[in-house]
């Protein structure tokens, strides 16, 4: 590992440390053409034209600083940065928050912040330049999840939001530029649709047979702190921004007025806690697995990571067979394990429902991710492979619940403000599931919702005059009906990622 320092005009330096080499990149992070983009050649320009990023704040410091990430192939290490999270960077990072997000330990809402705003943000500014700002524990609360256990969720305060989102705005543009085509979530331009749309073409286009569902337990909260900041110092060589994390991992969290110590992990809920899982499984998965693919495998090797959730396709199952072991050991080195139930190598592709059934099995078993379970099929009306996804059960089952318990508590409401929630309702979850292959789950949300609604309007009163007739004619039309809004993953994906801005090269 080599470490050298180049000294530029203004006296500002980078530190070369190179832990892995990265492929050289332009523009945003592209996504592979189902993960067989080769590397381009090695950036050979003179070391005089990477100048460090100037002191001045906005989107031309921020570009500055993208623009050397982009260069010497990943390896310049930036030792200035904490000029970047100035007074007008907090205010960006202010508004960008959600309005109505739940407050912290210091109770402060969102709106209660803004009533003082500019000396606020002055103030904040101001400690955080001299060292002098103070982190505060998370308050924990508990959601429940789909199989009715609960997940822990760390709200930090509103004062903690703002540092911590100017601070990862200004990381992502070093690390946005390090991060692999195979890495979705929680990054700028990306979407869960767009991993869904990978993954299907990545099935579709690929000589995939087996399909490996990764699931790493408790992700969040096994993340260890020493390998973090490791990683975080990989390209970062600011020691006040470097603190700064290690004030947010150290701070703690809540509950019911007592305080824990978090030894490890990060608060899910937490603004920066994204940024940092994302680097974590940047080091810890993504590289050693497009090493492995490219070293070890045999055949073809597609994956797609959405934070903590990947899948990946194998050609060979003996492949997938030695991955899945040497992966577990991958993990284990830095405190993460997979799930023994949750993880699953299961046959599938486009010769797994033919190959089965000469063995006398039965159809091809399906995996879930991100809300769909995943089907081989063939498309109408040329028979050709492809997958077929549909919402999963649970989770529908789970949000009709959700709607049932708030329509009890809308009983007495008026119907004209029950309408405008329903429809808001339904209109959100059809912009996420309104996916091709969808319609039959669709139709069956929105009767069921239907049905949920008209019970809770009989009830309302023993002589109740909605007649399913009346129900129908008067307000069922008012909910949004089952259409189709977006397109074939070929389709996206192809203008995203092949002719779009991240064109693959």
């Amino acid at each position: 590992m080599s470490d050298k320092t180049h000294m530029h005009g203004n006296g500002e330096s980078y530190s070369g440390v190179v832990p892995t080499k990265q492929p050289n990149k332009g523009g945003r992070p592209s996504a592979e053409v189902v993960e067989e983009r080769p590397l381009t050649e090695e950036n050979t320009e003179q070391s005089n034209q990477h100048r460090t990023p100037s002191r001045e704040s906005g989107p031309s410091g921020l570009d500055r600083v993208r623009q050397a990430a982009k260069k010497k192939d990943g390896k310049i290490r930036f030792t200035a940065l904490l000029h970047h999270v100035s007074v007008d960077q907090l205010r960006d990072s202010y508004h960008s928050l959600k309005k109505k997000a739940a407050p912290g330990v210091d109770g402060v809402t969102w709106q209660e912040y803004g009533e003082a705003l500019e000396a606020r943000l002055s103030d904040l500014h101001g400690r955080i330049h001299r060292g002098a700002y103070r982190a505060r524990p998370s308050r924990r609360t508990w959601i429940p999840k789909g199989d009715g256990r609960q997940r822990p969720l760390g709200i930090a305060a509103l004062e903690d939001k703002v540092v911590q989102h100017a601070v990862g705005t200004v990381l992502n543009q070093i690390w946005e530029e390090d991060f692999l085509g195979f890495s979705y979530g929680f990054r700028p331009g990306r979407s869960q649709h767009d991993a869904l749309d990978a993954l299907s073409v990545g099935i579709v286009r690929k000589r995939v047979n087996w399909v490996l569902d990764l699931d790493i337990r408790a992700f969040f909260d096994k993340i260890e702190h020493a390998w973090l900041v490791k990683f975080v110092e990989h390209r970062i060589g600011d020691k006040r921004i470097v603190r700064l994390i290690q004030k947010w991992l150290k701070a703690g969290v809540m509950e019911e007025g007592q305080w824990f110590e978090t030894k490890e992990g990060t608060p899910q809920g937490a603004v920066i806690s994204p940024v940092l899982a994302n680097l974590y499984l940047h080091y810890v998965l993504d590289l050693w697995v497009d090493a492995w693919r490219k070293k070890k495998a045999t055949g073809d090797v597609i994956i797609v990571r959405y934070a903590d959730d990947a899948v990946l396709g194998f050609q060979q199952q003996h492949d997938a067979e030695q991955f899945l072991e040497q992966l577990r050991e991958r993990l284990g080195k830095f405190g993460l394990e997979l799930h023994p139930e949750k993880t699953r190598l299961i046959e599938f592709g486009r010769y797994a429902t033919e190959r089965r059934k000469k063995r006398g099995e039965g159809k091809p078993e399906t995996f879930n991710f991100l809300g769909f379970t995943h089907i081989c099929g063939t498309s109408q009306p040329k028979g050709y492979f492809t997958v077929y996804r549909k919402t999963i059960g649970k989770r529908m089952a789970a949000k009709l619940k959700d709607i049932q318990t708030k329509l009890k508590q809308r009983m007495h409401e008026a119907i004209g403000d029950t309408v405008k929630w329903l429809q808001s309702v339904v209109r959100g979850y059809f912009q996420y599931h309104a996916i091709p292959g969808n319609e039959a789950q669709l139709k069956a949300f929105r009767k069921d919702v239907l049905r949920l609604w008209l019970r809770q309007l009989r009830r309302r009163s023993q002589k109740s005059r909605w007649t399913r007739e009346r129900f129908q004619e008067r307000l069922a039309v008012l909910l949004p009906e089952v259409s189709i809004l977006h397109p074939y993953p070929t389709a996206r994906f192809d203008a995203k990622f092949i002719r779009g801005r991240n064109r693959v090269r």
